[in-house]
Protein backbone atom coordinates (compact mmCIF):
# COMPACT_ATOMS: atom_id res chain seq x y z
CA UNK A 1 0.00 0.00 0.00
CA UNK A 2 1.05 3.29 -0.78
CA UNK A 3 2.49 5.55 2.33
CA UNK A 4 0.95 8.35 3.74
CA UNK A 5 4.06 10.76 2.46
CA UNK A 6 3.43 8.92 -1.50
CA UNK A 7 0.05 10.14 -1.12
CA UNK A 8 0.02 13.29 -0.19
CA UNK A 9 2.96 14.09 -2.97
CA UNK A 10 0.43 12.63 -6.26
CA UNK A 11 -2.19 14.69 -4.46
CA UNK A 12 -0.31 17.76 -4.44
CA UNK A 13 1.41 17.14 -7.88
CA UNK A 14 -2.39 16.55 -9.37
CA UNK A 15 -3.70 19.64 -7.59
CA UNK A 16 -1.01 21.76 -8.97
CA UNK A 17 -1.49 20.19 -12.43
CA UNK A 18 -5.64 21.08 -12.38
CA UNK A 19 -4.58 24.58 -11.15
CA UNK A 20 -1.85 25.69 -14.00
CA UNK A 21 -3.08 23.07 -16.77
CA UNK A 22 0.33 22.07 -16.88
CA UNK A 23 1.21 18.67 -16.76
CA UNK A 24 5.10 18.92 -15.69
CA UNK A 25 5.33 20.09 -12.43
CA UNK A 26 8.91 21.59 -11.11
CA UNK A 27 10.54 20.74 -8.05
CA UNK A 28 10.74 24.16 -6.87
CA UNK A 29 6.66 24.60 -7.17
CA UNK A 30 6.10 21.98 -5.55
CA UNK A 31 8.79 22.39 -2.81
CA UNK A 32 6.28 25.21 -2.50
CA UNK A 33 2.92 23.74 -1.88
CA UNK A 34 4.13 20.98 0.74
CA UNK A 35 6.61 23.32 2.23
CA UNK A 36 9.47 21.27 2.23
CA UNK A 37 13.22 22.08 1.03
CA UNK A 38 13.45 21.34 -2.92
CA UNK A 39 16.22 18.52 -1.75
CA UNK A 40 13.00 16.51 -0.23
CA UNK A 41 10.84 16.82 -2.88
CA UNK A 42 13.76 15.17 -4.97
CA UNK A 43 14.64 12.37 -3.39
CA UNK A 44 10.66 11.69 -3.29
CA UNK A 45 9.77 12.11 -6.42
CA UNK A 46 12.76 9.72 -7.75
CA UNK A 47 11.17 7.60 -5.54
CA UNK A 48 7.64 8.13 -6.80
CA UNK A 49 9.30 7.30 -10.17
CA UNK A 50 10.79 4.12 -9.11
CA UNK A 51 7.38 2.77 -8.10
CA UNK A 52 6.18 3.59 -11.25
CA UNK A 53 3.77 6.76 -10.53
CA UNK A 54 5.33 9.02 -12.28
CA UNK A 55 8.33 10.42 -14.58
CA UNK A 56 10.85 12.44 -12.96
CA UNK A 57 13.64 14.21 -15.17
CA UNK A 58 16.38 16.26 -13.19
CA UNK A 59 15.81 20.05 -14.12
CA UNK A 60 12.69 19.88 -15.87
CA UNK A 61 10.15 18.20 -13.25
CA UNK A 62 7.72 15.32 -12.54
CA UNK A 63 4.71 14.54 -14.72
CA UNK A 64 1.98 11.90 -13.17
CA UNK A 65 1.69 8.41 -14.91
CA UNK A 66 -1.50 7.23 -15.33
CA UNK A 67 -1.33 4.89 -12.12
CA UNK A 68 -0.11 7.74 -10.01
CA UNK A 69 -2.78 10.13 -11.91
CA UNK A 70 -5.69 7.10 -10.87
CA UNK A 71 -4.44 7.46 -7.36
CA UNK A 72 -4.07 10.97 -6.76
CA UNK A 73 -7.16 11.25 -7.96
CA UNK A 74 -9.12 8.78 -5.52
CA UNK A 75 -7.21 11.02 -2.43
CA UNK A 76 -8.86 13.89 -4.17
CA UNK A 77 -11.97 12.74 -4.47
CA UNK A 78 -12.03 11.46 -0.43
CA UNK A 79 -10.67 14.73 1.03
CA UNK A 80 -13.56 17.03 -1.10
CA UNK A 81 -16.39 14.37 -0.14
CA UNK A 82 -15.47 14.22 3.48
CA UNK A 83 -14.89 18.01 3.96
CA UNK A 84 -18.33 18.28 2.18
CA UNK A 85 -19.70 15.51 4.12
CA UNK A 86 -18.58 17.04 7.32
CA UNK A 87 -20.27 20.35 6.30
CA UNK A 88 -23.50 19.05 5.81
CA UNK A 89 -24.31 16.52 8.48
CA UNK A 90 -21.69 18.06 11.62
CA UNK A 91 -22.30 21.73 10.32
CA UNK A 92 -18.60 22.09 10.96
CA UNK A 93 -17.32 25.79 8.73
CA UNK A 94 -15.96 25.80 5.10
CA UNK A 95 -12.52 27.28 7.33
CA UNK A 96 -12.70 24.31 9.61
CA UNK A 97 -12.93 21.16 7.40
CA UNK A 98 -9.32 20.92 5.25
CA UNK A 99 -7.42 20.07 8.45
CA UNK A 100 -10.42 17.09 9.45
CA UNK A 101 -10.17 15.76 5.86
CA UNK A 102 -6.20 15.76 5.90
CA UNK A 103 -6.73 13.62 8.32
CA UNK A 104 -9.00 11.18 7.53
CA UNK A 105 -8.06 11.14 3.75
CA UNK A 106 -5.70 8.49 3.96
CA UNK A 107 -7.82 6.14 6.92
CA UNK A 108 -10.85 5.84 5.29
CA UNK A 109 -11.65 2.64 2.58
CA UNK A 110 -13.01 3.34 -0.92
CA UNK A 111 -16.36 1.20 0.33
CA UNK A 112 -17.06 4.36 3.07
CA UNK A 113 -15.73 6.58 0.30
CA UNK A 114 -18.62 5.57 -2.12
CA UNK A 115 -21.41 5.67 0.90
CA UNK A 116 -20.62 8.70 1.50
CA UNK A 117 -20.78 9.84 -2.23
CA UNK A 118 -24.41 8.12 -2.58
CA UNK A 119 -25.78 9.74 0.88
CA UNK A 120 -24.91 13.03 -0.70
CA UNK A 121 -26.03 12.59 -3.63
CA UNK A 122 -22.97 12.24 -6.14
CA UNK A 123 -22.13 16.18 -5.07
CA UNK A 124 -20.07 17.76 -7.71
CA UNK A 125 -17.79 19.79 -6.24
CA UNK A 126 -16.97 20.07 -2.13
CA UNK A 127 -17.79 22.97 -0.18
CA UNK A 128 -15.23 25.83 -1.75
CA UNK A 129 -16.60 24.72 -5.05
CA UNK A 130 -13.65 22.37 -5.94
CA UNK A 131 -15.23 19.51 -8.81
CA UNK A 132 -14.78 16.18 -6.99
CA UNK A 133 -13.81 13.20 -8.82
CA UNK A 134 -16.44 10.86 -9.41
CA UNK A 135 -15.56 6.79 -8.80
CA UNK A 136 -13.58 6.77 -12.34
CA UNK A 137 -11.71 9.30 -11.71
CA UNK A 138 -13.69 12.15 -14.15
CA UNK A 139 -13.81 15.89 -12.72
CA UNK A 140 -17.82 16.73 -11.85
CA UNK A 141 -18.65 20.32 -12.91
CA UNK A 142 -15.05 20.13 -14.64
CA UNK A 143 -16.44 22.21 -17.71
CA UNK A 144 -18.14 25.15 -15.48
CA UNK A 145 -17.71 28.28 -17.24
CA UNK A 146 -15.79 30.84 -14.28
CA UNK A 147 -13.72 33.83 -14.46
CA UNK A 148 -11.62 35.40 -11.82
CA UNK A 149 -14.00 38.02 -9.73
CA UNK A 150 -11.46 40.46 -11.25
CA UNK A 151 -11.67 40.15 -14.66
CA UNK A 152 -15.62 41.20 -14.23
CA UNK A 153 -17.17 44.45 -15.19
CA UNK A 154 -19.53 46.78 -13.38
CA UNK A 155 -22.73 45.72 -13.59
CA UNK A 156 -22.61 41.79 -13.99
CA UNK A 157 -24.45 39.75 -12.35
CA UNK A 158 -22.09 37.00 -11.00
CA UNK A 159 -22.62 33.70 -8.59
CA UNK A 160 -18.95 32.44 -7.22
CA UNK A 161 -18.58 29.08 -7.71
CA UNK A 162 -15.43 28.34 -6.31
CA UNK A 163 -12.09 29.88 -3.74
CA UNK A 164 -8.99 29.19 -4.67
CA UNK A 165 -7.22 30.64 -1.59
CA UNK A 166 -8.33 27.95 1.00
CA UNK A 167 -6.54 29.25 3.82
CA UNK A 168 -8.92 29.28 7.20
CA UNK A 169 -8.00 33.20 7.54
CA UNK A 170 -8.75 33.51 4.06
CA UNK A 171 -12.24 31.88 4.27
CA UNK A 172 -13.25 33.37 7.79
CA UNK A 173 -12.52 36.76 6.23
CA UNK A 174 -15.18 35.73 3.11
CA UNK A 175 -17.97 34.53 5.67
CA UNK A 176 -17.33 37.65 7.47
CA UNK A 177 -17.81 39.44 4.08
CA UNK A 178 -21.21 37.44 3.61
CA UNK A 179 -19.38 34.99 1.21
CA UNK A 180 -19.90 31.55 0.03
CA UNK A 181 -19.99 29.35 -2.91
CA UNK A 182 -23.49 29.44 -4.38
CA UNK A 183 -23.50 33.38 -2.93
CA UNK A 184 -25.01 35.98 -6.47
CA UNK A 185 -24.16 39.24 -6.57
CA UNK A 186 -24.04 42.62 -8.45
CA UNK A 187 -20.67 43.84 -9.33
CA UNK A 188 -21.73 48.07 -8.47
CA UNK A 189 -17.63 48.78 -9.01
CA UNK A 190 -14.45 47.58 -10.14
CA UNK A 191 -11.68 50.38 -9.00
CA UNK A 192 -8.43 49.38 -10.33
CA UNK A 193 -6.94 52.61 -9.02
CA UNK A 194 -7.82 51.28 -5.71
CA UNK A 195 -7.46 48.15 -6.14
CA UNK A 196 -10.94 47.05 -4.77
CA UNK A 197 -14.09 45.54 -6.42
CA UNK A 198 -17.21 46.62 -4.94
CA UNK A 199 -20.76 43.93 -4.70
CA UNK A 200 -23.93 43.79 -3.86
CA UNK A 201 -25.44 41.01 -2.09
CA UNK A 202 -28.96 40.44 -1.40
CA UNK A 203 -28.61 41.80 2.07
CA UNK A 204 -25.35 44.15 1.98
CA UNK A 205 -23.18 45.64 0.25
CA UNK A 206 -19.64 44.57 0.83
CA UNK A 207 -16.18 45.38 -0.67
CA UNK A 208 -12.80 43.14 -1.16
CA UNK A 209 -9.67 44.26 -2.26
CA UNK A 210 -8.56 43.24 -5.34
CA UNK A 211 -5.94 40.46 -3.75
CA UNK A 212 -8.80 38.89 -2.53
CA UNK A 213 -10.95 38.49 -5.31
CA UNK A 214 -8.48 37.56 -7.16
CA UNK A 215 -9.11 34.38 -5.86
CA UNK A 216 -12.60 33.58 -6.48
CA UNK A 217 -14.46 32.73 -9.46
CA UNK A 218 -17.44 33.50 -10.51
CA UNK A 219 -19.64 32.26 -12.78
CA UNK A 220 -21.30 35.10 -14.98
CA UNK A 221 -25.72 35.17 -14.58
CA UNK A 222 -27.90 35.91 -17.09
CA UNK A 223 -28.90 39.58 -17.22
CA UNK A 224 -32.21 38.38 -16.78
CA UNK A 225 -31.19 36.61 -13.44
CA UNK A 226 -32.49 38.25 -10.12
CA UNK A 227 -30.82 37.58 -6.77
CA UNK A 228 -34.17 37.00 -5.45
CA UNK A 229 -34.56 33.65 -7.20
CA UNK A 230 -36.11 30.86 -5.02
CA UNK A 231 -33.27 28.57 -3.65
CA UNK A 232 -33.27 25.82 -5.56
CA UNK A 233 -32.61 27.44 -8.57
CA UNK A 234 -29.26 29.01 -7.39
CA UNK A 235 -27.83 25.89 -6.03
CA UNK A 236 -24.96 24.72 -7.77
Amino acid sequence: MPSLTVENYLKAILQLELKTGVTTISTGRLAVALDVSPGTVTSMLKTLAESGHATYRPYEGVTLNEAGKQLALKIVRRHRLIELFLVQTLDLTWDQVHEEAENMEHAVSDFLVDRIDDFLGRPEADPHGDPIPARDGALRGEGQQTAPLVENVAGSQVRFARVLNQDSDFLRRLSDSGLEVGSVATILEVDSEAGAVTLQLPTRETTLEHSVAEHLLVETMPQSFTADAPSDEIDR
